[in-house]
C-alpha cells in the first residue's frame, strides 16, 4: 500500500499542482481546502506526510499545525507558502512544521523533500 499525504491548501489549482507531482512518485493524496477540514482527515485517517499552506480560510495552516502537534501526530509536515520572511519560517517551525518551501514550490523540491520526510 502506498504512502498516504494530505495536501491542504485554499486553491484547487494549487492542490491539483502538488497532486500531481506527488501521484507519479506513488502516494496516494487525498486534499483539504481549509485547516479545519484537514483536522477532521487527520482525526480519520494516518498520513505519512502532510503538505500545508499557511493563508486559508476558517483555520489557517500555522493553527492546524499546532492542533495536530497537540492531539500527538508526528508525521512531517511541509508548509508551502507565498510568505517567504524569516518571521514566517519562524513560526511555522514553531507551531510544527518540519519543512517549509516558498511558493511556487518546485517540483524537484517537492520530489526531494518528500522522499527524505517520508519513511519508506
Amino acid at each position: 500500500m502506498g504512502k498516504k499525504i494530505l495536501i491542504v491548501d485554499d486553491s484547487f489549482t494549487v492542490r491539483m499542482y502538488h497532486k500531481q507531482i506527488l501521484t507519479k512518485l506513488d502516494y496516494e493524496c487525498d486534499e483539504a481546502e481549509n485547516g479545519m477540514q484537514a483536522l477532521e482527515k487527520s482525526q480519520m485517517k494516518q498520513y505519512d506526510l502532510f503538505l500545508v499552506d499557511i493563508n486559508m480560510p476558517i483555520l489557517d495552516g500555522y493553527s492546524f499545525v499546532k492542533k495536530l502537534r497537540e492531539e500527538g501526530n508526528v508525521s512531517p509536515v511541509i508548509m508551502v507558502s507565498t510568505e517567504s520572511e524569516n518571521k514566517d519560517k519562524k513560526l511555522a517551525y514553531e507551531n510544527g512544521a518540519t519543512m517549509y518551501l516558498t511558493k511556487p514550490a518546485k517540483p524537484d523540491e517537492i520530489k526531494i523533500v518528500s522522499k527524505i520526510l517520508i519513511k519508506e
